[in-house]
């Protein structure tokens, strides 16, 4: 009996550690993402995402009416890179992450900052797929406010 539990409890931590690993391998993917803001690194940005990645914004006209805007990565990233360094900072906080196989959810509140100025806050929603070993971000949308971001 003794070496069952013993067991049991080896195959539970090693299940623990997989899982734990598997995650910390797709917060560094995100976190890619704002690194490469951060640095106004257009290449380091753009290793963050699929060929194909979709980006995308929900926010409200002056008329408050909802739209969703595209944008293209390489559009975003040229804009990034004309930034000063450290100019767009966004500070995340992981609070959902879901794996199955080749496809991740995460779900990241924040609070962006422009020149060390607030700007506004969401919520970044990601969908990442593990391409050839390396976890990729093929989209990701999100919210923009400037009112309850405390």
């Amino acid at each position: 009996m003794k070496q069952f539990l013993v067991f049991l409890t080896f195959i539970t931590l090693s299940v623990t550690v997989k899982a734990q690993t598997a995650e910390d391998s797709v917060k560094a993917a995100v976190n890619k993402l704002f690194d490469g803001m951060k640095n106004s690194d257009a290449v380091l940005l753009t290793s963050a995402f699929a060929d194909s990645a979709i980006l995308q914004t929900i926010s409200r006209n002056k008329e408050g009416k909802l739209i969703i805007q595209n944008e293209s990565v390489n559009a975003f990233a040229d804009f990034i890179s004309k930034q000063p360094k450290a100019a767009a900072d966004e500070r995340i906080t992981f609070d959902v992450i879901k794996i199955d196989g080749p496809l991740a959810i995460v779900w990241t509140p924040y609070k962006f900052y422009f020149n060390g100025v607030f700007s506004h806050c969401g919520v970044n929603s990601f969908q990442l797929v593990k391409i050839n070993g390396e976890w990729k971000i093929q989209y990701l949308i999100d919210t923009r406010r400037k009112k309850g971001c405390e």
